[in-house]
C-alpha cells in the first residue's frame, strides 16, 4: 500500500504540486490541465484543494464557474481574471520589489507616504537615487519583451506614482486604472494624452494582455498565476436551467477560446489554466469537445489510455479513484462525511468492508463518481 499521505486525491495533488507548482510553473513554464470525471467524482473539491496548494506556494489564484462567465469571448475571461487579482495590490508588490532592489526595506518605507518622501526624510532623495529609481522602473516594465507596450506604460506610471517619482494627479491615476481594467468607453484622445497607443482591450488582444498580467504578477514577487475554471460542461448543457446558455455559434467560439489558450500557453510565463468538467463534455459527440475538431485534435490522444497518467493533460478523477483509492482511504472518507453530517445534526455511520466492496463494484458501471457513492452510503447510516 502506498504512503498514507499520498493516497486518494492527495496522490494527484501532491504530484501536481511537486512537478508543476514547485518546479515547472515557478521556473517560468506554463501549462493547461483539464480535470474530468462523472458527477460526484470530486472535481470542485479537487480545484479547491489545488487552489489552497497554489496559494501556499506563493501563487496568485483566480477561480470561477463557466456557469457565471461567458467563455465565447476571451475578453470576458480576461476581465474576470483581472477583477480577481487586485491590480492595485499587484502594483504595490512591484513597488516593493523595486524598493528592495535599491537596498531599502518596504516595511520601513510604508511608514512614510511614499518612497521619495522616505528618502527625503533621510536626506537621500538625491539625483542619483532618483535616477536609479527611474532605471529600476524602466528595466522592470518598459524594457520587458513579455509586456504589451500599453500595459507596460500604464504599470510603469502607476508604480512610479506609488513610489512618488513622478506622482500622478487623481484624474490621471483613475484613467490609467480604467484602461488597465478594460474600460471600453475610453476615448482615443484620452489614451494619447496619457502617452498610450489608441488601443482598447478586445477579444483579439486579451490573451496578449493576460501574458502581460501574468508577468507583472511574477515581477511582483509571486510564483505565478493559476486560473481555475469549473463547470465547463455548461457548454453542452441544454436543460435551460442555467442563466448562461450556449447555442452552437457561441459554443464553437468558446471551444475556439480554449483552443487558442492551448496553442498560446507556451508563449506565456508562470501561468497555468485548470479546467474542470463532467464526462459529458467528452461523451456528447454532438455538442461536446468532439464537435469542435480544432480543439478535439489537440487533446484526443490524452483520453485513450485506461491507465491513470499524472502527466496527462486530461486527468480523469474516476480513473484515479479506481486505481489509488484503498479500502482504508475510503473508510477515512466515510469518517469525514460522517463527522460533517454530525455537525449538521444529520444521522450517518461509517461504512463497513462489505459496503466498500459494493460501492467499488457500483462505481465501475454507474453514472456517479466514487466520492459521491461513499457519501451517500455514509448518510444512509450503514453500520460498521
Amino acid at each position: 500500500m502506498m504512503n498514507r499521505q499520498k493516497e486518494g486525491v492527495r496522490f494527484l495533488l501532491d504530484f501536481l504540486k511537486e512537478i508543476y507548482l514547485d518546479d515547472y510553473i515557478a521556473k517560468g513554464g506554463s501549462k493547461t490541465k483539464f480535470i474530468t470525471g462523472r458527477a460526484g467524482s470530486g472535481k470542485t473539491f479537487f480545484l479547491d484543494q489545488m487552489k489552497r496548494d497554489a496559494e501556499a506556494a506563493g501563487y496568485i489564484t483566480v477561480s470561477f464557474s463557466a456557469k457565471k462567465v461567458w467563455l465565447h469571448d476571451f475578453r470576458n475571461i480576461y476581465l474576470e481574471i483581472l477583477n480577481q487579482v487586485n491590480m492595485e495590490q499587484r502594483i504595490n508588490d512591484c513597488a516593493d520589489v523595486i524598493i528592495r532592489n535599491m537596498d531599502y526595506s518596504p516595511e520601513e518605507v510604508h511608514q512614510s507616504r511614499n518612497f521619495i518622501d522616505y528618502l527625503a526624510s533621510k536626506n537621500e532623495a538625491n539625483i542619483l537615487n532618483k535616477r536609479a529609481l527611474r532605471g529600476e522602473i524602466t528595466n522592470m516594465f518598459l524594457q520587458n519583451p513579455l509586456l504589451d507596450t500599453n500595459f507596460a506604460s500604464v504599470c510603469a506610471q502607476l508604480t512610479a506614482d506609488r513610489l512618488g517619482h513622478p506622482s500622478l494627479d487623481e484624474g490621471d491615476r483613475t484613467l490609467l486604472y480604467q484602461w488597465l481594467m478594460g474600460d471600453s468607453t475610453m476615448k482615443f484622445t484620452v489614451l494619447r494624452a496619457l502617452g498610450l497607443s489608441p488601443v482598447r482591450i478586445t477579444k483579439y488582444n486579451a490573451r496578449h494582455m493576460l501574458r502581460s498580467l501574468s508577468e507583472v504578477i511574477r515581477l511582483g514577487g509571486h510564483s505565478g498565476l493559476i486560473i481555475f475554471i469549473d463547470d465547463l460542461d455548461i457548454l453542452c448543457d441544454n436543460s435551460g436551467m442555467e442563466e448562461i446558455h450556449y447555442g452552437k455559434v457561441r459554443r464553437d467560439d468558446a471551444y475556439e477560446s480554449i483552443r487558442q489558450i492551448i496553442d498560446d500557453i507556451d508563449t506565456m510565463r508562470s501561468l497555468m489554466f485548470v479546467f474542470a468538467f463532467d464526462r459529458t463534455l467528452i461523451d456528447n459527440e454532438k455538442a461536446g469537445i468532439k464537435s469542435y475538431q480544432a480543439l478535439w485534435m489537440r487533446i484526443q490522444n490524452e483520453v485513450l489510455s485506461e491507465r491513470f497518467n499524472c502527466f496527462s493533460d486530461i486527468l480523469d478523477l474516476d480513473r484515479l479513484a479506481s486505481q489509488v483509492y484503498s479500502d482504508d482511504y475510503i473508510m477515512e472518507m466515510s469518517l469525514e462525511f460522517a463527522e460533517e453530517a454530525e455537525k449538521k445534526s444529520k444521522e450517518a455511520s461509517i461504512i463497513d468492508e462489505q459496503t466498500i466492496s459494493e460501492i467499488l463494484e457500483k462505481a465501475k458501471y454507474g453514472s456517479v463518481g466514487l466520492p459521491q457513492l461513499i457519501k451517500e452510503a455514509t448518510l444512509e447510516g450503514k453500520k460498521s
